[in-house]
């Protein structure tokens, strides 16, 4: 998967993966993760997601990354926020409003300077987005992007792959165990059967779908 399937998803709007409305599980854990801080939180591969509006208004300066532009420019038009361009960095543009800065391009170029504030991080669809070898990556990159005692949800979705091609990719409790056990503290929140809410889930006879909400936090 690289960026001509994205920048092809935003173009033709096939974005089911984007909910028009705040993430029930991050209202439901939020204060949990964040506790009484009010510090910057990094939102990667945040598209135009209504949750970076959501963590605004509790008082965070939000710093997202998000490879289309379009995605970037309807975020602002939709939550009707003037912005300006606060400066390029090597292949990024970054767009700004009053709580809200978001990089425009490919996260793995990012530096890690722009996120080394954030001891807060949230992912609902970026560790889903991606086939097994690139998750790998993007931990990896994760790891880089945020310092030792930050602290995250992370939102994911399983399933049986072989039932469904992502994305969003089946990624499974032992998944994570394994693979981020090195860099973070893992504990699960909860684990919630999501099939019925799920029609394409349905319609393409998955016989099964979970959704799982962790707390992160960065060794």
């Amino acid at each position: 998967m690289d960026a001509t399937f994205w920048h092809q998803k935003w173009q033709s709007s096939q974005i089911g993966f984007h909910l028009p409305e705040i993430n029930p599980l991050l209202t439901r854990y939020w204060q949990q993760v964040c506790q009484s801080s009010r510090a910057p939180v990094f939102v990667p591969l945040c598209g135009k997601s209504v949750d970076m509006s959501y963590l605004a208004s509790l008082g965070h300066n939000v710093i997202g990354c998000e490879l289309s532009q379009l995605a970037v420019e309807q975020f602002f038009q939709e939550q009707q926020l003037p912005f300006h361009m606060a400066e390029m960095t090597t292949g990024l543009r970054c767009y700004q409003a009053e709580s809200i800065s978001l990089y425009q391009g490919d996260m793995f170029i990012l530096d890690s300077d722009k996120t080394a504030m954030c001891s807060l991080f949230y992912d609902r669809a970026a560790l889903i987005a991606w086939p097994e070898q690139m998750r790998q990556r993007y931990v990896r990159k994760l790891m880089e992007m945020v310092p030792a005692g930050a602290r995250g949800l992370l939102i994911t979705l399983d399933y049986p792959q072989d039932s469904l091609q992502g994305p969003p990719f089946a990624v499974s409790d032992a998944w994570l165990q394994q693979h981020l056990c090195d860099g973070f503290e893992i504990t699960q929140l909860s684990c919630d059967d999501v099939l019925a809410a799920n029609p394409r889930f349905v319609k393409r006879q998955v016989p099964w779908l979970t959704e799982s909400a962790y707390l992160l936090v960065r060794r």
